[in-house]
């Protein structure tokens, strides 16, 4: 059962990339799991397959990291591992295409060679996908992070003006501030989600 609450993507961390490859680590790879499993699963929809194939190449993804996670060395100069995974979720993303190519003939002798010839539909676009919804949660993952930071009205103030699109003057009124100080709220919250946005680019492998 995937965790609905898991809606941050904090950067891949060397210590947990460590912590992975000891198998009986269950709590890394609980936190590998909150990290990844949207991004997985998003790229899978938005390649053309099913919320239950989308879900079942999430499951295998994962479990392919933790087979090849031993011999997996983390150097972001040879291999990132935003490229490794990517590539681990499209060989499973083509796996759930030819289980449903099979479904298709189902009743016919299959040639496993056909099979592998199978095409995925939308194969060129997968990396810009992958490359969207790693930006997306990205920025999530920054965001929350300032939040944490600040002080709760400041982000009140970011959150109806910038967020939720809210007039100044009617966030002024409903948060008893002045017009000056929601932008002077919006100015400061922005610099440092683009400061934490840059912060997160280094250390993502």
């Amino acid at each position: 059962m995937m965790n609905a609450t898991a809606n941050r993507f904090p950067s891949t961390r060397r210590s947990l990339l460590i912590r992975l490859k000891q198998w009986d680590d269950d709590r890394s790879w609980r936190r590998f799991f909150d990290l990844y499993w949207k991004l997985i699963h998003g790229t899978a929809l938005k390649a053309g397959l099913t919320d239950d194939e989308a879900q079942e190449v999430v499951q295998e993804t994962v479990l392919a990291v933790a087979k090849n996670m031993p011999a997996f060395h983390y150097d972001p100069a040879v291999c990132s591992f935003k490229g490794w995974l990517l590539h681990l979720t499209r060989r499973r993303i083509a796996d759930q295409f030819r289980k449903r190519h099979r479904k298709d003939r189902l009743g016919q002798q299959s040639d496993p060679a056909v099979l592998e010839q199978v095409p995925d539909p939308v194969a060129g676009n997968l990396e810009a996908a992958w490359e969207e919804d790693w930006r997306k949660h990205l920025s999530e993952a920054a965001l929350d992070n300032v939040r944490r930071r600040i002080k709760a009205r400041q982000y009140q103030v970011f959150d109806l003006y910038v967020l939720r699109n809210w007039a100044a003057a009617e966030v002024a009124r409903a948060l008893r501030v002045n017009v000056a100080q929601v932008y002077l709220a919006r100015h400061r919250v922005a610099a440092l989600i683009r400061k934490e946005v840059r912060l997160l680019e280094k250390k993502m492998g």
